[in-house]
C-alpha cells in the first residue's frame, strides 16, 4: 500500500491517519499473464490501479477485430470507463501481458472516499482529468499524424513499453500493420 500512498502523494498531501481512512477502500488483487480483469459482458465493478504488470485495454468488433484503447502499467488507472462509471456491461477487455498486481475500487468506494475525504476528490478529479486530456491527445493523433509521427510519439512518450510488449500489440495501437511497424522501427534505429 505504499505505492499507493505515494502516488496519492504525487497529487495532494495526505497524512497517516487520513491514508488509514483510504486503505480499507482498495482491495489488492494478484494477476497472472493473460488473465483477464474485464471481459465482454462483465458487470464493470472496478477501476483498477497498477502497482505492478502490464495491461492492455481493448474492444472486439463485429468482425473480431481487436482495436487496442490503452496500454496501462505502473500507476496507471484502468476499467471499461463507460460501463464502470454506469454501472453497465463492459464491452471492453481488460487483459494482463505481464504478470502484477492492481488495486480494486468499486465506484460506490470511490464516492464515499470523496465524501468521506475531500483531499481525495481532488485526487480523482485530477486523475480523471490527465486521462481525458491523454485520451483526447491520441484521438487527435490517430486522426491527424501519419505512421512515422504517431510511432515516434509513442516511442518518445513509453520507451520502457517499447521493450516488453509484442509488436503486434503496438502495431494495433498506432492503427498499422505489422509491416509498417518493421519499416517504422527499422528507420528509427
Amino acid at each position: 500500500m505504499e505505492k499507493l500512498r505515494k502516488h496519492i502523494e504525487e497529487i495532494i498531501p495526505i497524512s497517516d491517519e487520513e491514508f488509514e481512512s483510504v486503505k480499507p477502500f482498495f482491495t489488492i488483487r494478484r494477476v497472472l499473464k493473460n488473465q483477464y480483469l474485464i471481459q465482454q459482458g462483465d458487470d464493470a465493478k472496478y477501476e483498477y490501479i497498477i502497482m505492478s504488470g502490464i495491461f492492455r485495454v481493448f474492444y472486439l468488433d463485429e468482425e473480431g477485430k481487436e482495436h487496442i484503447v490503452q496500454f496501462a502499467t505502473e500507476n496507471w488507472w484502468m476499467s471499461d470507463y463507460i460501463a464502470y462509471f454506469n454501472q453497465k456491461q463492459a464491452n471492453m477487455y481488460v487483459v494482463c501481458m505481464e504478470a502484477g498486481e492492481v488495486l480494486c475500487l468499486t465506484l460506490e468506494g470511490r464516492e464515499k472516499l470523496s465524501v468521506a475525504l475531500h483531499k481525495m476528490e481532488h485526487f480523482f478529479r485530477v486523475k480523471l482529468t490527465r486521462g481525458y486530456i491523454a485520451l483526447q491527445q491520441r484521438v487527435i493523433s490517430l486522426l491527424s499524424s501519419n505512421p512515422q509521427q504517431r510511432y515516434k510519439e509513442f516511442a518518445d512518450l513509453y520507451p520502457n513499453l517499447m521493450q516488453k510488449i509484442p509488436k503486434k500489440y503496438i502495431a494495433e495501437y498506432l492503427g498499422v500493420s505489422r509491416e509498417t511497424l518493421s519499416r517504422l522501427y527499422s528507420s528509427n534505429k
